[in-house]
């Protein structure tokens, strides 16, 4: 294991961890608002569609956060916002030209657990009333469990929740102390046992390791502590140290964060863990139990990877709703203003509030494929790959002599044109994607770290 330590370190370059592609560095204000009604428009009428939902407010800060939202203590905030959101939806609707059939909604932050449960059953109205959920589809919603309240898990059940995924990190209270937010297990615990009374039994927990203070030991008991609770679904995310990005990252003591050696060390802890545990390591960082649809959707090789992570929603188009959401269709991405008040501008003007976006070529579209597979599986056979797209393999020479230097490094194997990720390098699988990507600055500075 310390030589593939090693060997991750010695290219534990920048690199993005491909929710898309081309990732969003790429985006640029050639795509606009008029562009994007243009795309909706032609969106194919019996296929389903995605749904995702930003809700940028949380009571705290948690220090480690490098998502967009905001802190505040006040509701009216949240409610204006809503009100804005439901706007945005009704003008999205007016676009597709038909009603849509919605197989996935997912609601993220920030924190969705903000939202009052008589807001967020305006928003589950107002879906309803624009689109057709589809009797099957997952509803999804990140939770903090300090937020919970009886009511509002009522609301979730009576809206349709049927998965949530709450943001655990770490269950130790000097590391919690650290990030700015303290957490006690009988809070996480109660959470849990108030979902469960209303239902809803797919649950994730996601945790973090490279926190400050955390070891191995910490991490293993992290583990346990999460199993303790019966997900069907955990997540080991690494933290990415990006203070130069995200301000309030500057009032964690750095000195107290562990190296990158120890990150690979946490790492391998945890998914040891989970493995005597019978969770199953899915992708990058996802482990779940045999009876989770994400498992099914492994060895059934139906597997997708979009914004949120890796997903068991097929559906192709994803519209995203709210201050800085990325949606996704068939002719590109697009993404939503960052800031609240020019979001509320654009929809008090009649427009949608996007400001950027990527047009995709097909070039693009094949590396996507390719990206996902290594994403999704570790694995690709590139010839059957670009065969059954009409494509020929050799316009990927230059990213086989990458491979080559990963291969005599240990971090994965090429056969002919199979290529496949070393199973105790799980990190390697985005350099092995940054070989097919051909937006990727040598030097570029604005992903996180392999290790």
């Amino acid at each position: 294991m310390n030589q593939i330590h090693d060997a991750l370190l010695r290219h534990n370059r920048n690199t993005p961890r491909y929710t898309s592609y081309p990732t969003a560095p790429h985006f640029s204000d050639d795509v606009t608002a008029d562009t994007v009604k243009g795309w909706m428009k032609t969106l194919d009428g019996d296929r389903g569609i995605s749904l995702y939902l930003h809700i940028p407010f949380c009571r705290k800060m948690c220090w480690y956060c490098g998502c967009n939202t905001k802190a505040t203590r006040q509701y009216t905030p949240v409610s204006d916002y809503v009100d804005y959101l439901l706007s945005e939806m009704e003008m999205v609707s007016q676009q597709t030209g038909v009603r849509k059939t919605v197989d996935h909604i997912h609601f993220g932050g920030g924190s969705p657990s903000r939202l009052s449960p008589a807001d967020f059953s305006r928003i589950m109205q107002t879906i309803n009333d624009h689109f057709d959920v589809s009797e099957n589809a997952e509803i999804a919603i990140e939770l903090d469990p300090r937020e919970v309240t009886e009511a509002k898990v009522a609301a979730y059940a009576l809206g349709g929740v049927n998965r949530v995924s709450f943001g655990i990190q770490d269950f130790h209270e000097d590391v919690q102390e650290a990030v700015n937010r303290r957490q006690p297990f009988f809070k996480v615990y109660g959470a849990i046992k108030l979902v469960r009374d209303y239902g809803i039994e797919h649950i994730n927990l996601d945790l973090l390791y490279g926190l400050p203070h955390q070891t191995e030991k910490k991490i293993r008991a992290n583990v346990n502590f999460a199993k303790a609770l019966a997900p069907t679904r955990i997540t080991l995310f690494g933290y990415a140290h990006v203070p130069w990005m995200k301000k309030h990252m500057r009032l964690i003591d750095e000195t107290a964060l562990p190296g990158s050696r120890e990150r690979l060390e946490q790492f391998d802890a945890g998914a040891d863990q989970l493995a005597t545990f019978g969770f199953e390591p899915v992708g990058l960082d996802h482990f779940v139990r045999s009876d989770d649809p994400m498992r099914h959707a492994l060895k059934n090789h139906t597997l997708s990877r979009n914004f949120q992570g890796y997903t068991t929603d097929s559906a192709t188009d994803l519209i995203a709703l709210g201050v800085s959401a990325i949606g996704s269709l068939n002719e590109g991405y697009y993404q939503n203003c960052a800031d609240t008040r020019s979001y509320y501008r654009a929809i008090d003007e009649g427009n949608l509030p996007i400001v950027k976006g990527k047009t995709i070529t097909d070039d693009d579209r094949l590396r996507r494929s390719i990206i996902e597979e290594l994403m999704c599986y570790g694995a690709i056979d590139l010839e059957a790959h670009c065969t059954a797209r009409g494509v020929d393999i050799t316009g990927f020479a230059d990213a086989f002599r990458e491979l080559d230097t990963l291969q005599n490094e240990g971090l994965v194997e090429v056969d002919g044109f199979t290529i496949t990720v070393t199973a105790n390098a799980r990190q390697a699988v985005r350099l092995a994607c940054a070989a097919f990507d051909a937006y990727l600055a040598p030097a570029g500075g604005r992903h996180a770290q392999v290790a």
